[in-house]
């Protein structure tokens, strides 16, 4: 498994899990949905991404979208 992947899967289950959280527990929890959504926006501009970063670290290979 690349980082790329692992970046997605990461995101995808974060911003579902605070809609949800959101839905059931509190509205403010949805800041956190707005606070993926725009590292994954300035990651797509930048090729920033901390948890990117993070996995390459741990010895995961890099993807097409994140090569560094």
């Amino acid at each position: 498994m690349n980082i790329d992947r692992v970046v997605f899967g990461f995101a995808g289950s974060v911003v579902l899990l605070s809609v949800a959280l959101g839905w059931w527990v509190s509205p403010a929890w949805l800041w956190l949905a707005v606070f993926v959504g725009a590292n994954l926006l300035q990651s797509s501009f930048t090729g920033v991404c901390p948890l990117a970063m993070i996995l390459k670290g741990l010895g995961f290979k890099p993807g097409c979208a994140f090569p560094r």
